[in-house]
This record gives C-alpha cells, sequence and structure tokens, in this order.
C-alpha cells in the first residue's frame, strides 16, 4: 500500500495486488478481487471517488454513493452540452 494524498477526512492508499492466476479465468479473478475489495472499502467509509475521477469500474458502486438530484443534474447537464452522447459514453452518466 502506499498513500499519496492525506486529506483532513482521510487518506488515498493505493493497493497493488500480485496474486498466482488460473489461466483463462484472470478477468473473473480480478473482477472478484476488486469487488471484494472495494466492498471492504465502503464499509469501513471509504468512497470510489477520487481526484482521478471514478470511471466505468467504479460505476456500480459511484450510482450506490451519489446523491440521485446529482445524478439528474449531472445528465441534464452532460446531454445539453453532449446531445449525440459521444463524449466518455457510460462514465459517470450511465448511457441509457
Amino acid at each position: 500500500c502506499r498513500v499519496t494524498h492525506a486529506y483532513p477526512d482521510g487518506a488515498a492508499p493505493y493497493f497493488t495486488v500480485v496474486a498466482p492466476a488460473r489461466r483463462g479465468s484472470e478477468l473473473e479473478q480480478w473482477d472478484a478481487i476488486k469487488t471484494a475489495m472495494t466492498d471492504a472499502m465502503l464499509e469501513q467509509g471509504g468512497t470510489v471517488t477520487h481526484h482521478h475521477a471514478v470511471g466505468r469500474d467504479f460505476m456500480p458502486w459511484y450510482l450506490q454513493q451519489r446523491p440521485p438530484l446529482f445524478g439528474e443534474a449531472l445528465a441534464a447537464a452532460k446531454h445539453s452540452l453532449d446531445p449525440a452522447g459521444v463524449m466518455n459514453p457510460g462514465v459517470l452518466v450511465p448511457e441509457t
């Protein structure tokens, strides 16, 4: 673990996981590890948001943490600025 940022409300730790892989199921293993680590982080009061943004990988957890009204405002702004939906589709605002 390395801590690159410390804030009044907590630190931003980064983890590197090295584990043996089962050939042919690497993606499933990665997803299981990421899910377990993210769930544990959230159970301890952490968040998936950070200054590097959220992205597609954290979208399921982000949607749980994001206030509904903020999501609506973000979707409206995205639609207004990008009516064709070509800028980062599915990032922060789920595709409909």
